[in-house]
């Protein structure tokens, strides 16, 4: 009657919702990231909670068995993650001490090993060297401060501190009575649809997450055994560092490896050149060893795709979209293969 064509009167609809959609997501994207982050550690801790679970089945009541271990498994977690974090945080005030009189000591950067091309213009390298570092240390420590008192903040947070641990509880007893619920909310021509897309992704969710863990776990050893041995100054923060970074893909490697040889650096450890030598073998052991082993046929994302969610991921969510953008490509790559599938 209007003269307003019904599609185009439906295709603005849609737009609206998808619209509405995603800034209902923006807006709410820390108490999102609160349930990823509860998701993520009931992932980390399903394998053991299950076989418990399998083995106390029937002499004990399902909740009790879940409470008991769930409790014995956050004790342990907080026991290792107190020792190791002491430690590395001594070490960490103390880097952040000295610092200052590090970069100004033009002796300590003058043992560093160098190729014999470079020798004729070593001292200008040198003083290019420090003054670039001098400038950006000068600019990153406050920045490095107002980091640390955000990250001190979310732990103290009573949404990480708490409510995330009581929502992994919920996570792992109720599991199957939500994806019940989750399969009652469509049809019967497409509940198998979704049944098989809910399995994909629980796989994949579990198989990535235990993996990543693993993969920190034996970053952390690797490091610290390493830097133990060769004598490298701030073995625990370095290997700690490198171990938090694993989480982040392809950015955060690269970017544990270059702290831990400009640290060692300026801090006058005279064989960089083997920390080279071990970054890159162990790099190598991890993408080509470790990984495959873990991951079984991997998540098929190319690298390509893996640095862009990273990226994107930074600038809409921070370091937490940076870690979750791998499952949230990959489970996006899951639907389109499913949806794919249903249409042919």
């Amino acid at each position: 009657m209007l003269g307003i064509e019904p599609k185009a009167v439906r295709a603005t609809w849609s737009a609206l919702v998808t619209v509405g959609f995603f800034a209902f997501l923006y807006y709410t994207r820390r108490t999102i990231l609160v349930f990823l982050l509860a998701v993520f550690f009931a992932y980390l801790l399903w394998p053991v909670v299950s076989r418990v679970d399998r083995f106390a089945r029937g002499r004990i009541s399902r909740a009790l068995s879940l409470a008991m271990v769930y409790t014995a498994l956050i004790a342990a977690l907080g026991g290792v993650a107190a020792a190791v974090g002491s430690r590395a945080s001594e070490e960490a005030a103390n880097l952040v001490a000295r610092m200052p009189d590090l970069l100004q000591s033009a002796g300590r950067l003058s043992k560093a090993p160098a190729p014999p091309w470079l020798e004729p213009v070593r001292g200008q390298v040198l003083e290019a060297i420090q003054e670039q570092v001098a400038a950006g240390l000068e600019s990153a420590l406050p920045m490095l401060r107002a980091a640390m008192k955000q990250v001190i903040g979310a732990i103290g947070n009573l949404g990480f501190a708490v409510l995330v641990p009581i929502l992994s509880f919920f996570f792992l007893k109720d599991a199957a009575e939500l994806r019940q619920q989750a399969l009652s909310l469509v049809n019967r021509a497409e509940e198998g649809f979704v049944e098989g897309l809910l399995d994909d992704v629980h796989r994949m969710l579990a198989q990535y997450i235990r993996a990543l863990f693993l993969l920190s776990m034996a970053t952390f050893l690797a490091y610290l055994l390493f830097f133990q041995l060769a004598g490298v100054p701030y073995a625990a923060l370095l290997a700690t560092i490198a171990a938090v970074l694993e989480f982040i893909p392809v950015i955060g490697p690269l970017t544990a490896g270059t702290a831990a040889c400009v640290v060692a650096l300026v801090s006058g450890y005279g064989h960089v050149g083997s920390m080279i030598v071990f970054l890159l073998l162990y790099r190598l052991l991890q993408d080509y060893v470790l990984q495959p082993f873990l991951l079984g046929s991997g998540l098929k994302l190319h690298p390509l795709l893996i640095v862009f969610g990273a990226l994107a991921g930074e600038q809409l969510a921070g370091i937490a979209g940076m870690i979750f953008s791998v499952p949230v490509l990959a489970t996006l790559r899951i639907v389109y293969i499913r949806a794919a599938r249903a249409a042919s």
